[in-house]
Order: C-alpha cells, then structure tokens, then sequence
C-alpha cells in the first residue's frame, strides 16, 4: 500500500513538473477562442456574414462567366 502511495506521488510530481502539456492545452484554447471570433464576426449560415458574401461571389462569378461565353 506504501509503494502505491509512493509511485503515485512521484506521478503526480513528474506530471505537475511537466509544462508541454501545458502549452499544447494553450495552443488549444487559443485557437477555439480564435474559432469562436470568426464565427461571431462572419456568422455561420448561408444567409448572413460570411456564407452570404461567398454565395454572392459565387453566383456574380457564374453569371460573368456566363455572359462572357455567350458573347
């Protein structure tokens, strides 16, 4: 019972001494937080933000394409 006492102290030791884990746990919560701005900024459906400028685009890009083959 001592010995696991004591093996998982020292786990818990090396681990609370281990930062690369940490850093990997920031990396991660940096870019869902980055995520979560685009999305608040751009919207995520298709008829607002974002979605709505590409579809936009989209269909002005098809129609020109369109007019300039037919001419």
């Amino acid at each position: 019972m001592l010995r696991s006492y004591i093996l998982m102290t020292e786990a818990l030791k090396r681990l609370r001494a281990d930062q690369d884990g940490v850093v990997s746990f920031e990396y991660v919560i940096v870019a869902a937080c980055i995520v979560a701005a685009v999305a608040a900024a751009f919207g995520t459906s298709a008829t607002s933000g974002i979605g709505l400028a590409l579809s936009t685009a989209i269909t002005t890009i098809s129609t020109a394409v369109t007019t300039a083959v037919s001419a």
